[in-house]
């Protein structure tokens, strides 16, 4: 075998170990695709058939020294720190606190 067989050889066997690689990738892709794609729609499946009642606040917020939007904005900062929905949470009040620690009465 002379140089440039081996060459040519090792050109080739690079050139399908690169191909199928890239072949490899696709499939992981389209895969991952699709499963993000049933994901959403047994999501949305599952969003469809809950009851209006999960989605409900119950009791009562007391708010003190904050406006709704500023007690809303709490309450979702709050639910995506602690990684839970927002229905399973139960808030009993909300104060607005100063700098030096004393709560701002209304």
């Amino acid at each position: 075998m002379t140089l440039t067989d081996s060459l040519l050889l090792s050109l080739v066997g690079i050139t399908v170990v690169f191909f199928v690689l890239v072949l490899l990738m696709l499939i992981i892709r389209l895969i991952a695709l699709f499963g993000r794609s049933e994901q959403r729609e047994t999501a949305t499946a599952n969003l469809a058939a809950a009851p209006a009642a999960d989605f409900c606040s119950h009791g009562e917020l007391m708010l003190s020294g904050v406006d709704d939007k500023t007690a809303a904005m709490v309450m979702a900062i709050v639910a995506d720190r602690l990684q839970a929905p927002l229905n399973e949470l139960r808030f009993i009040s909300i104060k607005e606190v100063t700098e030096q620690g004393n709560e701002n009465e209304v």
